[in-house]
């Protein structure tokens, strides 16, 4: 293996380029000075919007043409500082952007008030005058929260406070990732983010070892860690309830416009999924060849992983290939910024941040933070995976003004599991032998287990958790535990083997502390399988409203956007397909298997 780089050791063209972004430091600090202003300037602007049409026009140019510049140092600083987070600038930038961003965010929330106050007034300005053609779709979206907004005063004490509401969630960070020791395990050491290689081991002495060894730190913090649990969900009912909303599950949807039927849903759909997830659970334990599945085995691969060696530039050319039904302009533009635009960090080095993203900015091309190994076909996936996610901002962005240029998380995980669905089958299309087959189909299958399966169980935790503080229950270690080892039992099975350890799971996911976010990578894999099988067998109509679902950004509700695409979210099918999917998957494999 060789040797990590440091950053400065890092040739210019494995880096991405950010200087669409700023062309310099200079452009940068100009920015800064910039939203310092109109910070302090603020104050100017109270209680002049409802005068009159031109005044509505003009705090409204104001107020975004700040928070384009806000997003703008916002994005350079956490992409300098995620290439390296060690460097002594990086930090220093990235603090700075924060205190100044947090400090803005106070000064403009009266804005959200003073519109809402007159709702009728600006509803009647916007609607009859094109001169507001770039702000009425999302003035209209600020307008639905009238009756979840307090008062001036009110909203500039809860932006203040902000900053502390995060509390739990900062101090479960430092007690998971600094605080809580873990002994090596083999001589390798154990940490938050090796602990999933371990379980991948094909040792099963090594995984058990590493499993008790793992889940004894989080014991002998339980009762810490649960209170800091508590405190979030109380955090999230608190803001529920101050502004006015019947829970904090409908509060974490009325943002999107998702109905509770949506949630409830896809709880109801993975449900009647079990039998074949259950099955699955059987077919891995036979390939193993256990007398029985742990809960320590669920995640070693079925088959093994084939040798590759794929150089970032073949990468590319599979992608090209495979996400062709998308049409050349999509291929074209998406392998232009793959390679000569420099929109990829391609490598680890010191310090850089770990996994994968793709970062959208209006102003700039999109920017994709990657690891990318050449002996890792999964990182095949993981680039046109970020991919999708950065052709969706593309799209977005060239389509529509800045204030309703931002597509949500609902709609986002689709356009990136679409372009993975792609590669799959172009992979297993041109798979040259049958271990490559069963690879990519088990890797299919796993995608599926840990998507809809697993993110769904995180979903129902979530809602039972939050209803059970709501309905006056605390949440003990005892009650977050029992309920947690049902929802193991109910989607494991009868037939894995859940250690003492295992229900302790649901109090170490960081995606806990944003609350009702999971259950978006349910839905996103739901809609991406339905939406891909239309593309792939459908013709031009299919394929422009998928390209129209792309370019739409945040015009739309995320519900309307996909319904335009082609997929119904509001009803349970997209779910039961997806479910159905993955046993047709299963019964893929079994064949080539006999």
């Amino acid at each position: 293996m060789s040797e990590i780089k440091l950053r400065k050791d890092v040739s210019k063209e494995d880096t991405w380029d950010l200087s669409s972004l700023f062309a310099d430091e200079n452009a940068y600090n100009a920015s800064v000075k910039e939203l310092q202003k109109r910070t302090e300037e603020a104050a100017s602007y109270k209680g002049i919007l409802s005068k009159d049409p031109d005044s509505l026009l003009r705090v409204l140019k104001w107020f975004f043409d700040g928070k384009l510049t806000e997003d703008m140092i916002g994005n350079y600083a956490f992409l300098n500082w995620a290439t390296d987070g060690s460097d002594g600038t990086n930090q220093r930038r990235m603090g700075i952007t924060t205190q100044i961003s947090t400090a803005y965010e106070a000064a403009v929330s009266f804005i959200m008030p003073e519109l809402l106050a007159v709702s009728e007034k600006v509803a009647e300005w916007i609607a009859a005058d094109n001169r507001f053609d770039d702000y009425r779709i999302a003035v209209s979206k600020m307008l639905r929260f009238k009756e979840h907004t307090l008062t001036p005063e009110q909203e500039k004490i809860i932006a203040m406070q902000m900053d502390t509401a995060s509390t739990a969630y900062d101090a479960f960070g430092d007690l998971t990732n600094i605080d809580i020791k873990f002994n090596d395990v083999d001589g390798k050491p154990l940490t938050q983010s090796t602990f999933s290689s371990f379980m991948i081991d094909p040792d099963r002495n090594i995984r058990k070892q590493a499993y008790d060894n793992f889940y004894q730190g989080f014991e002998d913090h339980r009762n810490t860690i649960t209170k800091l649990y508590y405190g979030s969900v109380k955090q999230d009912i608190f803001q529920a309830k101050v502004r006015n909303y019947p829970s904090a599950l409908e509060a974490a949807l009325f943002e999107d416009k998702v109905p509770v039927s949506v949630y409830m849903n896809l709880i109801n759909a993975v449900h009647d999924g079990f039998p074949l997830l259950h099955k699955f659970y059987e077919l891995k334990r036979k390939m193993l060849g256990l007398d029985k599945l742990a809960h320590y085995d669920v995640y070693v691969p079925i088959v093994k992983g084939v040798k590759v060696n794929t150089s970032f530039d073949e990468a590319v050319n599979i992608i090209a290939k495979a996400l062709a039904p998308l049409g050349q302009k999509y291929v074209d533009t998406l392998v232009t910024g793959l390679t000569t635009e420099r929109w990829v960090d391609k490598y680890e080095n010191k310090g850089k941040r770990s996994g994968a993203f793709s970062s959208g900015s209006y102003v700039g091309h999109p920017f994709l933070l990657l690891n990318y190994k050449e002996d890792v076909l999964r990182d095949v996936f993981t680039l046109g995976h970020e991919g999708g996610h950065s052709m969706h901002s593309y799209f977005s962005v060239h389509s529509n003004p800045f204030p309703c240029a931002g597509y949500t998380i609902f709609e986002a995980e689709v356009a990136s599991t679409f372009n993975e669905r792609l590669i799959g089958k172009y992979l297993l299309d041109n798979a040259k032998d049958d271990q490559m087959k069963a690879y990519i189909i088990c890797k299919q299958l796993d995608d599926y287990v840990a998507t809809l399966f697993r993110q769904t169980m995180f979903a129902e935790f979530e809602l039972k958790a939050h209803e059970m503080v709501e309905n006056g229950e605390p949440l003990t270690v005892d009650s977050a535990r029992a309920c947690y080892r049902g929802l193991l039992e109910a989607y494991f099975g009868p037939d894995v083997e859940l250690p003492a350890f295992a229900d302790l799971e649901g109090l170490r996911i960081p995606h806990f502390y944003t609350a009702f976010y999971v259950y978006k990578y349910s839905t996103g894999i739901s809609a991406s399988t339905a939406l891909s099988e239309r593309v792939l067998n459908g013709g031009k109509k299919e394929l422009d409203d998928y390209l129209g679902f792309l370019r739409s950004g945040g015009s739309k509700f995320p519900i309307e956007s996909l319904c335009k695409a082609g997929v119904d979210m509001s009803t349970p099918e997209p779910v039961n397909a997806a479910v159905r999917k993955f046993g047709e998957l299963m019964d893929q494999f079994e064949k080539l298997m006999k």
